[in-house]
């Protein structure tokens, strides 16, 4: 009971410190709908970092990761190495080019926009075909975060998990609402400090509690070295999550908010960093766990549950209580990422199209708001499954994403001839082959081709050909186009 107790009141105490960014976003950064959505590009290199980083990561880095290093054990390695990769290429080959060029053409707010800006077009039609795609996805996305909050509240408080769901989801929406871009950003970095100091006290903490480190068997270490080929192609099918991030709206607007281009390099440092450590420590915890639930005659029913259940079990009820917090914290942020990318998506590239007067700024604000509310009831109603798994829900998110967005943000970055009619083309075919692969049950026992291997590198090579193939043979991009993309390249390289 005691645990509990205290546990609630350092979540209360959470809460209210999350609603109180709100309010203090609400009154600095909420003057119209490029504050809301983009904090007026005046983000700081190191909060851009931890948002960047808390806002991928959070509730899956604390439960699913965890969960997939307690089952898998040292295998478990390949996904988080190949997440290492692909954040810090992010950095090199996106970030800066990403971050100038929005700002020169016309100032875009929302990923979908870019992508129209990057053909000199205000309403074309790759901005509508993205913004369905990102309503698509991020609804999934946002309910794995609301899944990890149903499953914290029922194993830690022993709430309902329906209850849980609507606990978390309910106070998300009230500080995004209220704060936009700037609270989301801010309470971003904060809990990425807090998942810091957690990741690496929970596995340092439950390795001193195991029998001594000689009775450990390091076979499977070498093993995960020396893979037999049917072991190899599930470890790189691991590995190509890294490709993900290319592809996250979430993740890049981050780069778009940040105070100058000049500073990425910065937050490229800080963001690594605490992403090399924060991984570690979640891959730790899953194997560390395993090990100590086998010495001792505890279990768990959820292997994605195992970083709480360590944090109740080992330590003094004031630091469990810190750390489900943490976890919580956590969860919230990310969620209120997504639901803020979907909520701008929602507006400025469908709503202000849509509606034959300009709408003001305080409709546009408004309408901001509320879809932020409707994105998450649709989410919410997805997560009311208690079935659900955490990883399962991101992987079909981030596969998704990665497949429809990642080599458009690559190639429009970095090749001149991309068209628009090649850039529609990519988008449906990724996504496309993310659908059919994840989820359609070709082979002989029924199952789906994501069983063998995951759908990120198939959707992801198929829209890259297709993109080349389509831009080749169709109308090349406008003037004002390629003098925004050599604008871009110019003011980069000056940086260096």
């Amino acid at each position: 009971m005691f645990v509990i107790e205290s546990a609630t009141v350092s979540v209360a105490l959470y809460f209210l410190m999350l609603i109180a960014i709100g309010v203090y976003a609400l009154k600095t950064s909420t003057a119209d709908n490029s504050e809301y959505l983009l904090g007026g590009r005046r983000v700081s290199a190191k909060v851009t970092a931890l948002s960047a980083g808390a806002s991928d990561m959070s509730g899956w880095m604390l439960m699913g990761l965890p969960g997939a290093a307690f089952v898998s054990g040292i295998d478990s390695i390949w996904l988080a190495l190949g997440l290492l990769v692909g954040a810090y290429v992010n950095y090199q080959i996106v970030a800066p080019k990403l971050r100038v060029f929005t700002e020169l053409a016309d100032d875009a707010l929302t990923i979908p926009e870019f992508f129209s800006k990057r053909f000199a077009k205000e309403a074309a039609r790759v901005r509508f075909i993205a913004s369905a795609v990102i309503i698509v996805f991020f609804t999934l996305y946002t309910a794995s975060g609301l899944v990890a909050g149903g499953k914290l509240f029922q194993s830690a408080f022993a709430i309902d998990y329906h209850y849980g769901v609507i606990i978390t989801v309910a106070v998300v929406v009230i500080y995004t609402i209220l704060g936009g871009f700037l609270a989301v950003s801010v309470s971003d970095f904060v809990q990425g400090i807090m998942m810091l100091i957690a990741l690496v006290a929970v596995p340092a903490f439950t390795f001193s509690q195991l029998e001594p480190a000689s009775t450990w068997d390091f076979s499977s270490l070498a093993q995960a070295i020396e893979l037999p080929y049917v072991q190899w192609l599930a470890a790189f099918s691991l590995f190509t999550w890294g490709l993900g991030y290319f592809g996250q709206p979430h993740i890049i607007v981050r780069f778009m908010a940040i105070n100058h281009h000049r500073n990425i390099p910065k937050a490229k440092n800080i963001g690594m960093s605490w992403m090399t450590i924060s991984i570690i420590g979640a891959v730790l915890t899953g194997i560390i766990g395993a090990k100590f639930i086998a010495q001792s005659p505890q279990s768990i029913n959820d292997p994605e549950t195992i970083f709480i259940y360590l944090s109740q079990y080992l330590f003094h009820p004031f630091i469990a209580g810190w750390f489900l917090a943490a976890i919580l914290a956590a969860i919230m942020s990310t969620i209120s990422s997504q639901l803020l990318v979907s909520s701008s998506s929602l507006v400025e590239d469908v709503y202000k199209h849509c509606t034959k007067t300009a709408p003001s700024t305080k409709q546009l604000l408004f309408v901001s708001r509320a879809c932020v509310l409707v994105v998450a009831v649709i989410a919410s109603a997805i997560a009311l499954d208690a079935n659900s798994s955490v990883l399962g829900l991101v992987s079909n998110a981030w596969a998704g994403f990665g497949a429809a967005f990642g080599p458009l943000v690559l190639l429009s970055l970095w090749w001149k001839k991309l068209t628009h009619t090649g850039a529609m083309a990519g988008i449906l075919v990724g996504a496309s082959t993310v659908l059919v692969w994840g989820h359609m049950p070709v082979l002989a026992d029924g199952k789906a081709l994501s069983s063998v291997f995951y759908e990120l590198l198939p959707g992801f090579t198929l829209s890259m050909l297709t993109m080349v193939w389509v831009s080749l043979n169709t109308t090349k991009p406008k003037a004002k186009a390629i003098e925004w993309l050599e604008q871009t390249e110019q003011l980069v390289k000056n940086e260096k």
